[in-house]
């Protein structure tokens, strides 16, 4: 009677979790996940280029006069991640604040903005240098996110319409710093690149130890803010059919901007494209907006895609879109492996190629184990990038399935 018992409640015990799991999925929303996901796996090619990239040290790959036009998409094609993640970060502060008071929710988003920030600096470096020593500190799209976080943690305190109005001010405004006189030089021109103009640098501050600022905080941040604005359309209250087409016509307006702004040349991008030796590089040097820092062209040429994206692919259900749900319900913890795990890859790699350990530290290279010349051409990259995300499928699978099953609290910030 008592095995009888105890199956009984296992059984019943199963069936509460497997209802609580099918009635989280139904609460997610689909196409975030599946566009998260897209990008995610984009991001990584651009990092397998920086890794195993026989020129990634040596040649910018979108130096019109040193670049080639697949190499150019290569790197192009990834400038799509990290605007649409942190727009989708937004996002997902909003429909997480649906279950929070507006002080519950700011406590949240400036204790995880805090805990990213840490995890860039201490974590993400690491992985990305194999340096313990740290004697370079990256901060990137982590630490972007981070103090986006913070800044919009103190912002819910407000109402939604202030800090969607700060953010389409410093989404539509930042550029205007591209005609001011700005200090070149001390702490203020330390500020001003943190905070908006860092065009990556690296700032030294004790003998051999520099810090790389690589993503001013601010222009990430009206990312951010106007993704909490859109979260608005994802209330279960509001109509699917009519969020569907707000998101069409709101990413067919953005990508309209970015086409006449880019045209007209005279504003949204400290570089202006112009004509080249043929129409191929004419037509790179128009979509060749610039990232860091970050400017309002790059923004509309790749946030008004992600959003066509999220119209299109509201109630898509098939094998693959199920597959790229995976990897988009885990970003944090697959963006961590996939670091560590490229890298340790390139390790294996390094010793293979003959390299030895006097070749560990390269003085022009950020990362250990990656000499300036160490490397492959572009088809070997690709062929390594889909290895790599091939093998972490499964462990990201396994880790939305913990998370799906487990409730604690650390859980929400990973």
């Amino acid at each position: 009677m008592q095995n009888q018992s105890g199956a009984a409640n296992l059984t019943g015990t199963t069936v509460v979790v497997l209802k609580e799991n099918v009635a989280e999925a139904k609460k997610r929303i689909q196409s975030i996940d599946i566009l998260r996901g897209t990008v995610m796996l984009i991001m990584a090619l651009d990092h397998a280029r920086d890794y195993f990239h026989i020129h990634a040290w040596d040649q910018n790959p979108t130096d019109l006069a040193t670049t080639t036009p697949f190499l150019f998409f290569t790197r192009w094609i990834t400038h799509f991640c990290a605007p649409t993640f942190v727009f989708l970060s937004g996002i997902s502060a909003f429909i997480s604040g649906q279950k929070k008071s507006k002080s519950e929710l700011s406590t949240f988003l400036l204790k995880r903005g805090v805990w990213l920030i840490f995890i860039e600096i201490v974590v993400v470096t690491l992985g990305w240098t194999f340096n313990p020593l740290y004697n370079v500190i990256i901060l990137q799209v982590i630490w972007a996110i981070g103090w986006s976080m913070i800044i919009l943690g103190l912002l819910v305190r407000t109402n939604t319409t202030v800090i969607v109005i700060t953010g389409c001010i410093l989404f539509f405004g930042h550029n205007l710093l591209d005609y001011a006189n700005l200090p070149k030089n001390g702490a203020v021109n330390i500020v001003w690149n943190f905070l908006f103009t860092s065009p990556l640098t690296f700032f030294p501050y004790a003998p051999q130890r520099v810090i790389g600022d690589i993503y001013a905080i601010l222009p990430w941040t009206s990312l951010m803010l106007l993704g909490y604005g859109f979260g608005r359309f994802y209330r279960s209250s509001f109509d699917t059919a009519k969020r569907k087409q707000i998101l069409l016509w709101s990413g067919i307006g953005v990508t309209a901007l970015f086409i006449v702004l880019r045209f007209i040349n005279l504003y949204g991008d400290p570089a202006p494209w112009s004509q080249q030796k043929d129409t191929v590089y004419t037509v790179l040097s128009f979509f060749n907006a610039t990232k860091y820092p970050a400017s309002l062209i790059y923004f509309c040429m790749t946030l008004g895609p992600a959003l066509i994206f999220l119209a299109f692919t509201e109630q898509v259900q098939n094998k693959f879109s199920n597959i790229l749900k995976i990897y988009g319900r885990v970003p944090f913890f697959y963006y961590v492996i996939h670091i560590y795990f490229m890298h340790l890859i390139c390790v294996i790699l390094f010793f293979v190629s003959g390299f030895g350990a006097n070749q560990i530290v390269d003085a022009n290279v950020p990362f250990l184990f990656r000499p300036t010349h160490f490397g492959y051409n572009l088809w070997a990259v690709y062929a390594l990038w889909l290895f790599l995300i091939v093998v972490l499928y499964w462990p990201c699978k396994w880790f939305n399935q913990y998370k799906s099953t487990h409730h604690q609290w650390w859980l929400s910030y990973v």
